[in-house]
């Protein structure tokens, strides 16, 4: 499961935020698609990225992905409630720092796979009063089943921010507590600050699991 989100989910997840600032006003579905499309037309156009170097594309998107992600909470809910209640104030900013480094490095490793996928987004509803979203899409290729990928959104004072992504019905934030859960457990929180910092922290393609 975890090779799917790091190759086809991260890849375009964690690029989801690079957008103009009228689109923080937009409908969570409207500027999900729009994000998207922006997304999906750096991938295809950029000229170092079809030479085999992701970065270029990765430094492009990095400064503008922070704002628009609630890597808080996505930390908090990935690390679990008692174990990020028991972490300092300092140790919950460190952890979110390597998390979010976490995420670029899946995301710079699944650039390199991208294969003209498409998304397609089906209907969306929400009621006017609604502070949590999910809108629903298909990352559609040739030859190749439809990989369903969800993205969880919350109302914020200045917008609408992705704090979860399901892909093929699994949680990321789900799909990596465990690992987090046995960092902590032979390590303590230090441990998993250590292993985030370092890199070392298993992310799916490295270890063969599904």
């Amino acid at each position: 499961m975890k090779k799917i989100f790091a190759c086809l989910a991260m890849g375009l997840a964690a690029l989801l935020i690079s957008f103009s600032a009228q689109a923080q006003a937009a409908a969570p579905d409207e500027l999900v698609q729009q994000l998207s499309d922006e997304v999906l037309d750096i991938i295809r156009t950029d000229p170092k990225l079809r030479g085999g170097d992701p970065q270029s594309v990765v430094t492009r998107v990095e400064a503008v992905v922070k704002p628009h992600f609630n890597f808080r909470r996505m930390t908090s809910l990935a690390v679990g409630r008692e174990s990020w209640r028991s972490a300092t104030p300092d140790q919950q900013q460190r952890l979110v720092d390597g998390f979010y480094g976490l995420l670029v490095r899946i995301y710079s490793n699944a650039l390199t796979q991208y294969k003209d996928q498409t998304v397609h987004f089906k209907p969306f509803r929400m009621s006017s009063g609604d502070t949590t979203v999910r809108v629903q899409s298909e990352i559609r290729q040739s030859g190749a089943q439809p990989i369903a990928v969800d993205y969880v959104l919350e109302r914020s004072g200045d917008g609408w921010k992705i704090f979860d992504i399901f892909v093929a019905g699994v949680s990321l934030v789900t799909n990596y507590r465990g690992d987090f859960a046995e960092q902590i457990r032979t390590g303590g929180i230090e441990g998993l600050i250590r292993s985030l910092e370092a890199g070392t922290v298993v992310t799916g393609e490295a270890d063969g699991r599904s």
